[in-house]
């Protein structure tokens, strides 16, 4: 178990969140599946729904922007940083493109959103009052996060420039692989997509939810309107399977101890 009152280190991920056509809906999902309780910060802040787990947010849930349609909907990994606008500075200089400029939210924090070379969005989290997640690796809460992409070595050296990652390479027969590390703390992945998977699947950064027993989990996410991408499967790192939620946003479960 990680618990954490203080900012996560530059360049870990901090937080993550959904935004999708009906958050109301994927509140009963999540809550359901992974035992989340959910605090709406109310129209001032778009009803950006903090999900929480023995007390501890985790993660949030939000509406879409108008501007974007349902094919938008996904989970968004942010990375801490100590000052967003240099961070973004970095981005642009990087081959990046910043989405959306830094911008306050109210006294939790400053974010921006951004997306590599290779087409990966992701976001920047500079803590305020909000850390980001204060519970994680254990069931019912983040685990893992990894950008997956069609250009291995340039969003290496993207992520490795901007954020100063030192990466350990795990490549095996049939793929390409580094952990992300953070001084001597591995924080993150970052893979090549294999061949086989389609073209229309974008560069993104994936999330890992932690559950007890991935095969009882992915029963009672497709009981709940879930579809599996792939049948649960041993790793060194715990058992797991992706899914599509009943809004067909992917994720991860992985077998994690309590």
């Amino acid at each position: 178990m990680t618990l954490r009152d203080t900012a996560w280190p530059e360049g870990t991920p901090a937080w993550v969140d959904l935004m999708v056509a009906d958050p109301k809906r994927a509140a009963e999902f999540y809550g359901a599946l992974l035992g989340w309780r959910f605090e709406d910060q109310g129209e001032e802040y778009g009803h950006y729904t903090i999900a929480t787990l023995e007390g501890r947010a985790v993660a949030a849930v939000g509406p879409l922007p108008p501007a974007v349609d349902d094919q938008g909907a996904a989970w968004t990994t942010y990375l801490a940083v100590a000052d967003v606008d240099k961070t973004t500075a970095k981005i642009s200089e990087a081959g990046g493109q910043v989405l959306l400029p830094p911008g306050d939210v109210g006294d939790s924090g400053r974010m921006a959103l951004a997306a590599d070379p290779t087409g990966a969005a992701f976001g920047l989290w500079q803590a305020k009052g909000h850390i980001g997640a204060g519970i994680a690796n254990v069931p019912g809460t983040l685990v893992w996060n990894e950008c997956m992409t069609r250009d291995f070595d340039t969003a290496k050296a993207f992520y490795g420039r901007v954020f100063g990652y030192r990466f350990e390479d795990l490549s095996g027969d049939g793929f390409v692989y580094a952990a992300l590390n953070v001084d001597d703390r591995t924080v993150g992945g970052l893979g090549q997509l294999p061949p086989e998977v389609p073209a229309r699947v974008p560069p993104h950064w994936s999330v890992y939810f932690g559950v007890t027993d991935t095969d009882e989990a992915l029963t009672k996410a497709e009981s709940l309107g879930a579809r599996r991408l792939t049948d649960p499967q041993d790793s060194p790192y715990g058992r797991m399977a992706q899914v599509l939620d009943d809004q067909g946003v992917p994720f991860t479960l992985i077998a994690v101890e309590p």
